[in-house]
């Protein structure tokens, strides 16, 4: 079995009570919300990724607040020929405050949109477990950096 592992930095942005999302598609051409931020180029620090990202996706140029956490998963997915990836994914979530830029969707990117969401109505957005993960971290800024699954299940709510 092929083993893979993809290394990525994200931005939760919470301004006046709305979270800054991008919005991307789902492997059926579904399209939904996600955090700013994208994969980590070799021999990229995660910190200059997720400014790289975020402006790539957003338009916005962004300070760094805090590191929130760093959050994993992983699972398995068919190739060709019958075989099986076993696909792992390490992300960095930062805390993220705009400092310039103007909104604007990414061209030729993973991503089409970008938005500000009322908090209120981000569980009513159809998203990627990433948005609850990154929710949960800047709720509850646990100490380990760390959200359990029960953690997450009460972000979704």
């Amino acid at each position: 079995m092929r083993t893979t592992l993809r290394v990525a930095a994200y931005a939760m942005c919470v301004r006046d009570d709305q979270l800054l999302l991008a919005r991307g598609y789902d492997g059926d051409g579904r399209p939904e919300w996600t955090l700013p931020g994208g994969g980590m180029e070799h021999g990229e620090d995660p910190y200059d990724t997720v400014l790289r990202e975020v402006d790539e996706e957003t338009g916005y140029l962004i300070e760094i607040t805090g590191l929130l956490g760093v959050h994993t998963n992983r699972f398995h997915f068919p190739r060709r020929f019958g075989r099986t990836v076993d696909h792992q994914g390490l992300r960095l979530v930062y805390e993220g405050r705009v400092i310039g830029g103007e909104l604007r969707p990414e061209t030729n990117g993973s991503t089409d949109m970008a938005a500000w969401h009322p908090l209120t109505e981000v569980p009513e957005l159809r998203r990627v477990r990433l948005v609850d993960v990154g929710l949960a971290l800047w709720r509850d800024r646990p100490v380990t950096g760390h959200v359990t699954v029960a953690t997450l299940q009460s972000a979704a709510e």
